[in-house]
Parts: C-alpha cells; structure tokens; sequence
C-alpha cells in the first residue's frame, strides 16, 4: 500500500482494521500532509499488554502516511478509569502509582514510533491539563455542552445501569466528559484534528468531536478499528501462563516470540496484517507458502520474528529464535543460562534440591511424576521402556538417573517425552 497521506484509510481497510469513520470529510482532510492525530493510554497497569499493540502501530501507520502522531498518557483520567468494557467498578490507584506506571509504559512508544524529523512523534500527559481544572470551571463550561439522556444511553453505561446490583459510579459517569476535555484540549493548543481508538472507544470519540464544535467551532474527526480477538473468538494478547506484557521484565522475549509462534494458522495470516509492517505483497507470498508447505508455519515463524524485533529489538528476536529452533531440534545444550532460564520459565516444571540429587541421583522415573510428563509410574516405565525420553537432550531409559552433572548450566534438567512434551527440573537450592 503507498504510505501517502490519504492511503491511510484504504491501508486499514486492506488490514480488516476500519471499523468506523466519523465524517465523508475525513479523506479530503487526510490529503494535507501532517495531520495530527492522537490516542490515549491507560496507565493503570505498569506494562502495556499485546491487546494495546494495535492502537500503537495504527499511530505508527499514521505517522508513515504522512501525519503526526500523538501519544497521549493518562496521568489523570487513569486515577478514574475508563468504564468502557468494564462490567464492574476499577479499583483506584493512587496517583504516584499513576505516575509510575506511566514511566514503565513510555519505552514501548520509542521503540515503535519515530521521534525525529518532520512528523516527529510526541507524548503528552494529560494531568498538565486536566489537575489544574476547577470543578465548577468545569461543570459550567463544561458539562453544560453534555446530554445525560445521551450518556446514560451509551453502551458503556447502559450496560452496567442495567445490572442493579453493580451500577456505576458518577466518578467513572463523568470519565467520558474528561476524555471529550482533552480532544478539545489538543485541538486548541496543538492543531489536532483526529483521535484514533478501538471500536469501544466511538461513543467516547463523537463527544470529543462534538466538544470541540461547540466550544471551538472546529471540525474534528475520528477512526475507530476492530476490537482485536483470536479466531475463536477469546480475546488476544491472553494465554495459559497469564497476560502477554510488553515490557521483557513481565514477559521475556522467548516467551513474547513463542506466543506468536503458537498462533493458529488462521490468526497468523490475520496477526501479519494487523500488528506487522510487512507489505501486502510479501503477506499475500506467506498466506501461499502456508498452504504449500503448512507443517513449516512460515506464517507463524515471520509473524514472531517480526513482533519480536519491533517491541524487543533484533537482538531479542534471534535470541528468541535460537530458543525456539533449540526446543524444537532437542538441542539446549547450545543455549547460554540466561536463555536456558527464559525457556524454562515457559515449561511445566518440578524443583528438586542438591541433596535430592546426591549419591546415585534422583531417578528419572521419578522426575516424569513430578513434572506431570507422566501420570503414574506404570505409564513412566512405558515411555523409558520405548525410548520416548530425552534429559538434556540425551535419551534415557529406565535404569537412568539425575545427577548434578547432568545439570545445564548446573541448574536445569530439560526433560523431552516425545516430540512436543517438555518440562524441566529446576533446582533450587
């Protein structure tokens, strides 16, 4: 797709990502270079997931075609919270952990979005504008411009007032009057003309639009994507071991890369579109080699290293790389400690002492109980009797024991039944 500043909104169709524009107008406005847009991020969890991955790289389309993008963190609208999606009240922070949580989420940005030259990108906090407000400057100026017949209709509040029980607060009612406040914040004093969102967020977009036209006499514009989800409907960015976290301390990179590596091959194809920067052509290439040669998952592989090296970096990527083409071959004897630890971070695991260890070793009949590579011990014996067994990449049987020499990096046993079971033994002390 050509990156020109009006071939924003055909790319997003072409990816299955427009869901809604708010104005005929918005292709025409879209011809001028330079457009500011912005989105908001919600700081009340110290690393941004997956699931915010999209707004991130839809900013970073915009800013391709042409047009500047806008970051904007919720230094003050996250001490509220932002009812839409929720069934149940948030839990307040606290403002220093507002302003943490904002610290640990701002790397992501710079890895994504360019911050130089011409349509340079720019992060702002919303707490500059909106602490200072009075709360009668803005019940006058402000909520005068609001319809409660239109708020209470919006699905974001219709849903919970239908639920007696759980209601909504006025604290999280108000949160759409703020987010309106700060579109026309952002037009006033920066030019900015459109927000982008989620599809969740459409109700909270036409009030900002509608904001700015009172009180400014300005037209605004918005565009909203797709609400992300798998295939199967479940939402994304989730897996067994938890959410999937964008900062390395809370999701390492192996684990990062195998998320994507274990995406069906339905979703990948789709992933490709959504979350990469690869061209429609070289997609279109994978979508045909997975159906020539679908047991490779070329799809998958691209779709992981690609993800990989836009929120870790190339280094992380192959790293990540060398841990998944290890677990697959059976080879981890290559792998340096501190990836070993990645991977096993990622495995069913069972610890075991360097007592346990001494003497002749711990059997590792024992061991497959353990880990829950086996059920019982007869079942043990069955998989040790055929061969099925792999430590550290060498087979064992049932005579086998484990020693601390047999140890990875003196720490880990890496134990294989079959070709896709894996668990590890750990020692901890």
């Amino acid at each position: 797709m050509p990156r020109t500043t009006s071939g924003f909104i055909a790319d997003l169709a072409w990816r299955g990502l427009l869901h809604q524009t708010t104005s005929d107008l918005l292709t025409s406005h879209l011809v001028t270079p330079g457009r500011l847009a912005y989105c908001g991020f919600d700081p009340t969890s110290d690393s941004l997931t997956v699931g915010n991955l999209l707004p991130i790289t839809v900013l970073a389309r915009w800013q391709q075609a042409g047009h500047r993008p806008l970051v904007v963190m919720g230094g003050a609208t996250g001490l509220i919270g932002d009812p839409s999606g929720k069934s149940t009240e948030r839990q307040l922070i606290t403002s220093e952990q507002v302003r943490h949580n904002i610290g640990r989420q701002r790397p992501v940005f710079a890895r994504i979005l360019d911050f130089s030259g011409r349509n340079a990108a720019s992060v702002v906090d919303n707490a500059e504008w909106l602490l200072p407000l009075g709360f009668i400057d803005v019940l006058r100026d402000v909520g005068k411009h609001f319809s409660v017949n239109q708020m209470v209709a919006r699905d974001s509040v219709a849903s919970r007032l239908s639920q007696r029980e759980q209601g909504i607060s006025y604290t999280e009612f108000s949160y759409m009057i703020l987010q309106a406040y700060d579109f026309l914040h952002l037009y006033r004093t920066a030019g900015c003309t459109v927000q982008l969102g989620g599809a969740d967020q459409w109700g909270n977009i036409c009030s900002g639009i509608d904001l700015v036209r009172r009180i400014a006499s300005g037209d605004a514009f918005g565009i909203t994507n797709q609400l992300v989800t798998k295939s199967d409907g479940t939402k994304i960015g989730k897996s067994e071991s938890g959410a999937i976290y964008l900062n390395a301390d809370r999701t390492s990179p192996y684990r990062f890369h195998q998320y994507w590596l274990n995406a069906s091959d339905e979703d990948a194809l789709k992933f490709l579109r959504w979350f990469t920067f690869l061209s429609q052509d070289r997609i279109e290439e994978l979508a045909a080699e997975q159906v020539d040669a679908p047991g490779s998952r070329p799809a998958q592989r691209a779709l992981a290293d690609q993800m990989t090296a836009m929120v870790h970096g190339e280094t992380e990527q192959v790293r990540a790389a060398l841990c998944a083409a290890a677990l697959f071959s059976g080879d981890l004897r290559s792998l340096d400690e501190r990836s070993a630890s990645d991977v096993a971070a990622d495995l069913p695991s069972c610890a075991l002492t360097r007592e346990a260890l001494g003497g002749s070793g711990k059997a590792v009949l024992d061991v497959l109980l353990e880990t829950g590579l086996a059920s019982s011990k007869r079942e043990a014996r069955e998989f040790l009797e055929s061969g099925a067994v792999q430590v550290n990449g060498e087979r064992a049987d049932l005579a086998s024991s484990l020693g601390s020499a047999a140890l990875l990096h003196g720490t880990f046993a890496f134990i294989r039944r079959g070709k896709r079971n894996w668990a590890v033994a750990r020692v901890v002390q």
